[in-house]
């Protein structure tokens, strides 16, 4: 049992991570079809930005918000300065924002060296806590809490605020949207910085496992892409099932083999899923994918 509550918090805990780096997929991939391939240099922001904000201050409140501001700030800078010019050129935006991401991580050098960053743990997430024999450290149960509350914020956000709404109207119609004085330009701006920020905070969360590092973010990258693909683009509730399913089956499976070959059988299983269900767990209801 000690074994089983062990791998279960640990395949938790992976599937939280994933989940807070696909979701801002969900958004600019997902529902705008736009692939971005900075998104990771997005959550290595995040992890730096905690690293440097923990020399002031030692609140992951603040490390968190901060976080989130900056990973949507470079998100949104993408997208005004690259991405706004191509829209419906999906290779076009591939090649730029890999760029993008080569140019992040050359910056990142620069400014904190090549040796990996390590960040203090606060000292209340400081050890762990004891369920059926098994302890289970405390960093891993805030990163599953903190998926758990940007999942519900973000489902809120997207279904009762007014910028939600103007969110899902352009993805369903843009023209119509703009017809009816919705301010396309102002909601693809809104939901690149949203989903950009989601990628910062999975930043700070990154820092409470391990040491931070410039290509960090790529470690991460492809997995979300799979995750998003998995639940059925666009869709949240599939994106939330997805991380948290691959996350359990790649621990269990490394469990009893090694990292490596865990690997191996997670992503043969992923095609083999895709096969008999390409459009993902959920379809897609909207008129620009139908």
């Amino acid at each position: 049992m000690e074994v089983v509550v062990g791998q279960l918090f640990t395949g938790l805990s992976l599937g939280s991570i994933l989940l807070l780096a696909a979701l801002g997929l969900a958004l600019t991939f997902g529902q705008m079809g736009v692939i971005n391939m900075a998104h990771g240099e997005f959550i290595m922001a995040g992890c730096y930005t905690t690293y440097v904000v923990q020399q002031v201050f030692s609140s992951a409140g603040v490390s968190l918000l901060v976080g989130f501001l900056v990973g949507g700030a470079l998100g949104a800078a993408l997208e005004m300065g690259l991405i706004r010019w191509m829209y419906h050129r999906p290779l076009d935006t591939l090649l730029v924002t890999f760029g993008v991401g080569l140019v992040l991580q050359q910056l990142a050098r620069d400014i904190f060296g090549a040796p990996a960053k390590n960040v203090l743990v606060p000292e209340w997430l400081s050890g762990g806590v004891t369920i059926l024999d098994a302890v289970v450290p405390k960093t891993r149960i805030f990163i599953l809490v903190l998926a758990v509350v940007a999942v519900t914020v973000l489902a809120i956000v997207l279904k009762t605020t007014p910028l939600g709404r103007r969110i899902r109207a352009v993805v369903q119609n843009r023209d119509l949207a703009e017809t009816s004085g919705v301010s396309s330009r102002f909601t693809d701006i809104s939901t690149f910085f949203i989903g950009s920020g989601l990628a910062g905070v999975a930043g700070v969360a990154l820092t409470l496992i391990g040491s931070t590092s410039p290509t960090i973010g790529q470690s991460y990258l492809i997995d979300a892409f799979l995750v998003v693909v998995i639940g059925g683009l666009g869709q949240i509730k599939g994106t939330v099932i997805a991380a948290f399913a691959l996350g359990l089956l790649n621990s269990f499976i490394e469990y009893s083999t090694t990292a490596s070959i865990a690997k191996v059988i997670v992503f043969v299983i992923i095609v083999i899923f895709l096969q008999v269900r390409p459009q993902g767990l959920f379809t897609v209801r909207t008129r620009s994918l139908a």
